[in-house]
């Protein structure tokens, strides 16, 4: 990575979280002229909509996009923003994210129903009605009835947000992180943490961490930022339109997010199945995306002899 500035991986992170929080101040301002024209009142579904719409520029794109371009001098080639994805990338993605559906949920229903120690009830009673307040808004958003909003959903809540964060998270922080010392597993780990912290949802923390770093692995096995950013879309949207069918009585309430979710005092048999096949997944993706950079190293060695 050839760089602008010599700022070091801490100053760089620091640099880029600031860069986030003028983006959320100008959010807010955003948001309060938009609601002082419309006459519209925060909290309501359109409000909650039109700030995730604007969330995913201002606070995730552009200053991911700004800062690597003061850290580096070809900003976009360093978030490898310039590589296609595979059709073999793309297809490890959509068979992970069916194979490994069991072993999340099983992971979400077991994160939400840990219990923190007596002495930490007020913490946990403040957790647990932050959580209430985000499961209201977010029946809010997924009560959805028509097509027009179906469509508008999924482009907000689906690839707005799965393209805004994975720019900030995996194409910015991860990838200056990686232009230090430290480890690439410490690295997809730290920022998998970060991200799944900043969803401020703890009884949520441990499986959006491991999506985190899923999503963070890709990014670094493909050496495409794309391939994280379809991922994410995809994840968004199956639960977006899954909601939409659910609401029109298509599917059963809640069928995607019961899926692998034993009776009550059962062994979570599928849910292991769907955990070993998926980390058997990861191991096999792994090894065919290092063995194709090989023989792509290896084809442009070739032509630069010839």
């Amino acid at each position: 990575m050839e760089r602008r500035t010599q700022f070091n991986m801490f100053t760089r992170v620091l640099l880029l979280l600031c860069m986030m929080g003028v983006g959320y101040l100008l959010l807010l301002v955003s948001m309060f002229v938009v609601l002082l024209i419309s006459g519209a009142q925060f909290g309501d579904r359109n409000s909650i909509l039109s700030m995730l719409a604007l969330q995913g520029p201002m606070v995730f794109i552009l200053p991911a996009v700004v800062a690597m371009a003061l850290f580096y001098r070809r900003p976009l080639h360093v978030m490898q923003l310039d590589r296609a994805p595979s059709l073999k990338a793309l297809a490890v993605v959509v068979v992970f994210y069916v194979v490994s559906l069991p072993a999340m949920n099983w992971l979400i229903d077991l994160n939400a129903s840990m219990d923190l120690p007596s002495w930490m009830d007020g913490i946990e009673r403040y957790m647990r009605s932050a959580e209430e307040s985000a499961a209201i808004t977010t029946e809010q958003l997924l009560d959805i009835q028509t097509v027009g909003r179906l469509i508008i959903s999924v482009l907000v809540i689906g690839a707005m947000a799965g393209l805004g964060e994975e720019f900030f998270f995996r194409g910015a922080m991860l990838r200056t992180m990686q232009d230090s010392r430290l480890n690439v597993h410490a690295v997809v780990w730290i920022v998998a943490a970060v991200f799944s912290a900043f969803h401020m949802q703890f009884y949520g923390f441990l499986p959006r961490m491991l999506l985190g770093a899923w999503l963070g692995y890709l990014f670094v096995w493909t050496r495409s930022l794309w391939v994280p950013v379809i991922a994410h879309t995809l994840n968004n949207s199956t639960v977006v339109v899954m909601n939409y069918l659910a609401n029109k009585g298509v599917v059963p309430k809640d069928f995607c997010d019961n899926l692998g979710l034993p009776a009550d005092g059962a062994f979570p048999w599928v849910a292991m199945v769907s955990l070993v096949l998926s980390i058997a997944l990861a191991v096999w993706a792994a090894r065919i995306f290092k063995k194709n950079r090989a023989c792509v190293s290896g084809n442009i060695d070739k032509g630069a002899t010839a």
